[in-house]
């Protein structure tokens, strides 16, 4: 639903020599002599999904093809009427759609110039060694962290499995929110055993960053064990975390670190807000 992996055939000659795209199986043309900054987008026919407005798949496509050709800052965008024959909705949906992505800052619109690539999509690697702060400061972007809350709950089957501990274990669950350049990002929830980490509530209000918790223990490094992403729509509870519409597109992603002996640390929910941060995942 949410990984759009393009196909370039038929593309999108973003202000060159000429617009082709592909309508009902139809190569149409279009002539531009605007010089700027190129790029490849495919516009094609969007097909209705229930439970997900047009208008936003329409700027989730148009977000996800410019992050994967990893477009530069100032590269135009064709017109509302270009993109609306082309993904075959009326100027209204398309507007809507624009009009979103630059509310939130991706896209700039200059009253009678055009459309712009405001700012390059955050790109979010996935490896062994996932560190939140130092992906967002490699792409120039201030990370921060909220704490949301700190409650003690008995493991269930899934902790018990994750964490090779016995039944009932007590654990603590940790909700924080992370953010770069002050916009929400992260929704997370984060499982520690208790009785290895005693002090973390009062550590983790003064620094929610994991690094930070697990060097105060002595625990120099740790590695990613595994990560599983699935997709969701954003609840309300969600959407108001995150500051998005509800039913918007979000990643989910399951994690378990681990430290250097192989015992798990951290069992992670990461709720992604996927209109501004996409995954990539390294070998």
């Amino acid at each position: 639903m949410l990984f759009n992996f393009l196909n370039t055939k038929g593309g999108v000659n973003l202000y060159s020599c000429l617009y082709n795209y592909w309508a009902e199986d139809e190569l149409i043309g279009f002539h531009d002599r605007q010089m700027t900054e190129t790029a490849e987008i495919k516009l094609r026919r969007i097909e209705r999904r229930s439970g997900l407005a047009m208008w936003r798949q329409i700027a989730d496509e148009i977000r996800n093809q410019l992050t994967m050709m990893n477009c530069s800052v100032g590269t135009q965008l064709p017109t509302e009427s270009v993109l609306s024959e082309g993904f075959q909705v009326n100027r209204h949906t398309v507007r809507r759609a624009i009009g979103s992505l630059v509310e939130d800052g991706f896209l700039r619109a200059d009253q009678g110039r055009g459309t712009y690539l405001a700012r390059k999509p955050l790109v979010y690697p996935i490896g062994t060694r996932t560190r939140y702060s130092d992906n967002l400061s490699k792409q120039d972007i201030e990370p921060s962290g909220k704490l949301l809350g700190i409650e003690v709950e008995p493991a269930d089957m899934r902790l018990c499995e994750a964490f090779s501990c016995p039944t009932e274990t007590p654990m603590y669950r940790v909700e924080t929110l992370n953010y770069g350049d002050d916009v929400p990002l992260i929704y997370a929830q984060l499982w520690f055993i208790k009785s290895h980490f005693p002090e973390l509530p009062r550590i983790m209000s003064e620094d929610t960053s994991v690094t930070h918790l697990l060097k105060h223990y002595g625990i120099e490094d740790y590695t990613r064990k595994k990560t599983l992403v699935s997709a969701m729509i954003a609840t309300p509870e969600l959407a108001e975390h995150l500051q998005l519409q509800e039913g918007a597109p979000i990643l989910v992603m399951e994690s378990l670190n681990i430290d250097g002996a192989g015992n798990a640390v951290q069992l992670g929910l990461s709720y992604v807000a996927s209109e501004r941060m996409h995954l990539t995942l390294e070998n």
